[in-house]
């Protein structure tokens, strides 16, 4: 019972906090992170301690795989040397920058020990900046560049956590055991991933019932990373493969209503393990303290130390690798060099999440890794999480108004859609002028002004804001009008005239219906 308990308390906290931070206008990571901590000193109240297997193979596979199926796969590719350099070569610099600044504080600690906390605090979340960049309304670039690069970044620093201990506790590492390394975790990765999604894009297809379909898509998180993890190649590249190949032909591969369904599904499972993993950071940081060894003011030295180098270093690194680039013809053709504020922006979204915290769990014990700090190490990483959360993520928005980072042109956007729409629907009225041949007048001709509403819907998102448009107006009136025919199956139902079968199927149908008409698309 204990345990359930802490799952119930868990989620309660969770919705609870995330509806204060809507109200209050806080970004809920960093507010859930400041209650998980402010809980941790109530003795009795959710004392749970993470397990780190439970984060790295529980929660991030689901949550880097439903980010991979949202992230749009050409834009992906346009922007994969920024999203490498930041995945990759961030990282490994950041870890370098890290673990020499915790050598020089710490000489008696093994370097390579030091290494492997700098590649513990070296990868952003996945979640944080990219929910923060979405919400203030950042270019949808920027926003696919940290997309990129957080579904990557993980995979990076773990594989360097991993020959960073390797060399810590007394194992032969060399340069052709770090490439072996590296090489069997990424094309590994990748091919179990390619795999992942043929096999499982093949399933999808044969499959016609929603509920399945939907088994089959949590499922498959843990269908490509556990054979990857146990190949040694990287689970995490696994999963973002799979779920970029997936989502990109998610189209053709599921019916409307398994998509409806797993929409649905997914974002719910995202919005609880999203919290949950910010909420358990927090209500780490009692245990945390009991574990540090040394002083506080060295402690919150060595920590300051470490912030500032992991701050500092994404700052260096960014701006050489964004605008040197551009010094090459191909790439300065390709992509013209953006104005200052984008690097800018970016170089401050580098808030710290579960999955740093997460691997410093994971880190040996002082016997197996010779004498160093570990208590020590683990707070670091605390500290880092809590620093960059509270330190960049709350001050983003601030930076991005400062800056003048230019959204995206809302006009071009519905003008872009429009265009399509108008297309699109000149597409569906042929297909039904060859289809159509002994159907009803009548409903061809319905079906031809749903192709005209849904094209001039479009061009309306065009015109003046001030004034109610003539969807809008369809909107608000069938909206009444189906207030009032729920109204009228409840008392059939009440009354006996119908069982409450019926009921829920009409109420399934309209419910339907006032979701597009929430879009507009009705």
């Amino acid at each position: 019972m204990h345990g359930l308990e802490n799952i119930v308390g868990l989620i309660a906290v969770v919705v609870a906090t995330s509806v204060v931070a809507r109200r209050i206008g806080v970004l809920s990571p960093i507010l859930l992170v400041l209650v998980g901590i402010g809980i941790s000193f109530i003795p009795g109240v959710l004392e749970i301690e993470l397990d780190p297997e439970m984060v790295l193979l529980g929660i991030l596979p689901p949550i880097l795989y439903v980010a991979a199926l949202e992230t749009s796969v050409p834009a992906f590719r346009f922007n994969l040397r920024p999203i490498l350099l930041l995945a990759v070569g961030l990282v490994l610099f950041t870890a370098a920058a890290v673990g020499f600044t915790l050598h020089a504080l710490l000489p008696q600690v093994p370097l390579a020990m030091c290494f492997a906390l700098g590649a513990v605090v070296a990868p952003p979340d996945a979640v944080a900046a990219t929910a923060v960049a979405r919400r203030i309304g950042l270019p949808r670039r920027i926003v696919t560049v940290l997309e990129g690069e957080s579904l990557i970044n993980d995979a990076t620093a773990l594989v360097t956590l991993r020959v960073a201990v390797a060399a810590a506790v007394g194992e032969a590492v060399d340069a052709w055991s770090i490439t072996r390394t590296a090489s069997i975790a990424v094309l590994g990765g990748v091919g179990i991933g390619i795999i992942g999604g043929i096999v499982l894009g093949f399933v999808h297809k044969k499959i016609e019932n929603p509920l399945i379909d939907n088994a089959i898509s949590l499922l498959t998180p843990w269908v490509v990373f556990l054979p990857a993890e146990s190949i040694h190649a990287s689970g995490v590249v696994a999963v973002v493969v799979t779920g970029l190949a997936l989502g990109h032909k998610m189209p053709t591969l599921m019916s409307a209503a398994s998509r409806l369904q797993m929409d649905a599904f997914w974002r719910m499972v995202k919005f609880l393990l999203e919290g949950a993993v910010f909420l358990l950071v927090g209500l780490q940081l009692r245990a945390l303290i009991e574990q540090v060894e040394r002083s506080f003011w060295f402690t919150i030295g060595c920590l300051a130390a470490v912030v500032g180098v992991v701050i500092i270093a994404r700052i260096v690194w960014l701006f050489p690798t964004v605008y040197l680039a551009r010094l090459i013809p191909r790439v300065r053709r390709r992509d013209p060099a953006p104005t200052f504020a984008a690097p800018a922006v970016i170089s401050w979204a580098g808030m710290r999440g579960a999955v740093t915290l997460a691997a410093a769990l994971s880190l040996p014990s002082a016997q197996q890794a010779g004498a160093y700090p570990r208590g020590l190490f683990v707070i670091m990483a605390f500290g880092v999480i809590v620093a960059t959360l509270v330190l960049q993520g709350a001050t983003l928005p601030t930076v991005a108004r400062w800056l003048k980072v230019p959204g995206d042109d809302q006009k071009e956007d519905a003008l872009a859609e429009a265009s399509v729409q108008h297309e699109a629907s000149r597409a569906g009225k042929a297909r039904l002028e060859e289809v159509a041949d002994d159907a009803p007048d009548g409903v061809v001709e319905r079906l031809r002004q749903v192709a005209l509403s849904r094209s001039n819907l479009a061009w309306e998102r065009l015109g003046r804001s001030d004034r109610e448009t003539p969807s809008a107006a369809y909107a608000r009136l069938r909206r009444e009008m189906l207030n009032a025919e729920r109204e009228v199956f409840r008392r059939a139902r009440d009354t006996g005239k119908i069982p409450e079968e019926t009921l829920r199927q009409a109420q399934r149908d309209m419910d339907l219906e006032e979701s597009l008409l929430e879009r507009g698309d009705l």
